[in-house]
C-alpha cells in the first residue's frame, strides 16, 4: 500500500513508502516526506512560539501593573492580586475569540492555536495565583482557608471564595493537561471538545471566586466595576455567539 505526498502540486516528485514503515507514526512520516507539509509545520511552530512569547510577556506585564495598584500590600499579597487579574483578563480574551469568529462569520474550529495558547497562559496564571494566594491571609496554615479553628467547613464569604477558587484551579489544571495536539489526537475531536467544555464551569467558578473576594477584601468601586463589566461583556458575547450559531444551523 502506498502513500501519496500532497506536495506534488508544488512540483515535488511523488515518493512511494511502504505503509508498514510508518504504521504508528503516519502523520509524522508523511510530513517528513512532504517538504510543503514540513514547511507548514515549521511555520506553525514559529507562530505558536511568537504567541507564547507575547502572552508570557503580557501575563507578567498585567501582573506587575496590578501589583502597583496595591502599594500598601506586601509582595506576596501583591503577587496574588496581580496574577488573579492577569488570569481573569487572559481567560476573558480566550472566551471572546470563539463568539467573535461566529459573529464575523469566520471559521470556528474545535481547536485553534490562538485560543489554545491564550487558555494555556490563563491556566498558568490561575495556578500561580492559587499557589501564591494560599499564602496570603493565613501564612503557613492553608487548611484554615477551608475549615475554621474548630475544623468545621467555613460557611462565610471567605470559605465560599476559597472553595470556588480551588475547584476552578483544579479545572484549569485539567484544561492545561488537555491543551496539546497529543490529547486532541488520542481523544478525538468530539471527546476532547466535551472535556474542554469544563472551561465554562472553570470560568463560572472563577467569577464566583472573584466576586466573593471583592467583598472579603473590600475592593474599591473601580475594581468592582472592572470585574462586573468584564463578566458582563464575556456573557453577552457568549450568548450572542450561541444565538448566531443556532440561527445559522436553522437556515435551510
Amino acid at each position: 500500500m502506498m502513500v501519496k505526498c500532497s506536495s506534488l502540486r508544488h512540483g515535488v516528485r511523488q515518493r512511494h513508502v511502504p505503509e508498514r514503515r510508518f504504521h504508528s507514526y503516519r502523520q509524522f512520516t508523511i510530513r517528513l516526506h512532504c517538504p510543503h507539509n514540513f514547511q507548514m509545520l515549521n511555520n506553525r511552530l514559529r507562530r505558536r512560539l511568537f504567541h507564547h512569547m507575547l502572552m508570557g510577556v503580557g501575563s507578567v506585564a498585567l501582573t506587575i501593573l496590578f501589583m502597583h495598584f496595591f502599594p500598601k500590600r506586601d509582595f506576596t499579597s501583591q503577587a496574588s492580586i496581580g496574577t488573579a487579574y492577569a488570569a481573569l483578563f487572559l481567560t476573558a480574551a480566550a472566551l471572546l475569540l470563539g463568539p467573535l469568529n461566529v459573529l464575523w462569520r469566520k471559521p470556528n474550529p474545535v481547536s485553534f492555536d490562538l485560543r489554545r495558547d491564550l487558555g494555556i497562559w490563563a491556566g498558568i496564571s490561575a495556578l500561580v495565583h492559587t499557589a501564591v494566594g494560599l499564602n496570603v491571609h493565613l501564612r503557613g496554615k492553608m487548611w484554615l482557608y477551608f475549615v475554621d479553628t474548630r475544623h468545621h467547613l467555613r460557611q462565610d464569604a471567605f470559605g465560599f471564595g476559597n472553595y470556588t477558587g480551588v475547584l476552578a484551579a483544579l479545572l484549569f489544571g485539567l484544561l492545561l493537561a488537555l491543551s496539546n495536539d497529543v490529547s486532541l489526537r488520542k481523544l478525538g475531536a468530539d471527546r476532547w471538545k466535551s472535556l474542554q467544555r469544563w472551561a465554562y464551569a472553570a470560568v463560572a467558578l472563577t467569577g464566583a471566586h472573584a466576586i466573593a473576594y471583592q467583598q472579603v477584601e473590600k475592593r474599591s468601586l473601580p475594581f468592582e466595576a472592572a470585574l462586573y463589566i468584564l463578566l458582563l461583556v464575556v456573557s453577552i458575547f457568549q450568548l450572542a455567539g450561541i444565538f448566531k450559531s443556532r440561527q445559522t444551523r436553522a437556515r435551510p
